[in-house]
């Protein structure tokens, strides 16, 4: 039976170090830090978020239009240089999803990756200025009209469940359970609210866009086409480590509860 009370504990373990180093402490420690840096307020952020943004931002996508003077030597984004150079700065938690636009104006030696933007539970990364332009083309709104006030409460909200992990390895109240059920449907949240806004865009179109469409649903998963444009939309890092989240915190429910009730009990 300890076997099993430890067994649980690591499931959950695992599912919160995930969550806390991916989501929780990028989101919660960089919080509004491109809002900041946007509005010229860069002396409001904290000496720690530079630090932090720096290094989640490591091996992340670099935009063409990023200066190289905003780089640092191994070619990474730095975030006092990116303010210096008034360049372009995405959130640093985990990007969740990706969509890519490819069009016969952005050549492919220019931009090999076609004009890519991330989804995060906390904003946006990538060329998100250079999207909002080609969304107005359109006659779409800017990417970040969409779920303004989910991203602004989302480091708080992985912060709370973060810990109810920590409440869920120490004691054996019974509504904990309901709490990680949230943490099991999290790749499920995120594309319902991510299929939510991308309808709501397709169906929100503006008489000012240069080139006119009818509303349209775009493309969720997979590859689409919008006007002259050929779209990809698929899951990056972010997503893959949700599932990861929901595969062990669901192993860690099933183990307590078969852990409980060996012992005769039930979650208080």
């Amino acid at each position: 039976m300890q076997g099993s009370a430890i067994k649980y504990r690591i499931f959950a373990f695992i599912a919160f170090a995930i969550l806390l180093y991916w989501f929780v402490i990028p989101a919660v420690i960089t919080h509004n830090v491109p809002e900041l840096a946007k509005e010229g307020k860069a002396d409001a952020i904290p000496p720690l978020a530079y630090k932090v943004w720096d290094y989640y931002q490591k091996g992340r996508y670099v935009s063409p239009n990023t200066p190289p003077e905003a780089l640092d030597e191994n070619k990474n984004p730095s975030l006092e240089k990116m303010i210096q150079s008034s360049a372009e700065i995405g959130v640093a938690s985990a990007p969740i999803w990706y969509v890519s636009l490819e069009a016969p104006n952005y050549p492919k030696d220019a931009f090999p990756e076609g004009i890519p933007v991330y989804y995060h539970f906390d904003g946006f990364s990538g060329d998100v200025h250079e999207m909002n332009t080609i969304n107005h083309f359109i006659g779409m709104d800017p990417m970040e009209r969409g779920a303004p006030y989910l991203r602004a409460i989302a480091p708080y909200v992985l912060a709370l469940l973060a810990f109810a992990y920590v409440l869920f390895m120490l004691y054996d109240w019974k509504w904990l359970n309901y709490v990680m059920w949230i943490a099991v449907l999290l790749p499920v949240i995120f594309l319902g609210f991510y299929a939510y806004w991308l309808y709501w865009f397709g169906h929100h179109m503006h008489d000012w866009g240069a080139f006119k469409i009818k509303p349209f649903m775009p493309t969720v998963f997979g590859d689409g086409k919008v006007a002259q444009f050929t779209t990809h939309s698929y899951p990056t890092i972010g997503f893959w480590l949700l599932l990861a989240i929901s595969f062990f915190t669901l192993l860690a429910i099933l183990s307590k509860n078969k852990y409980l009730k060996s012992r005769g009990e039930q979650p208080k």
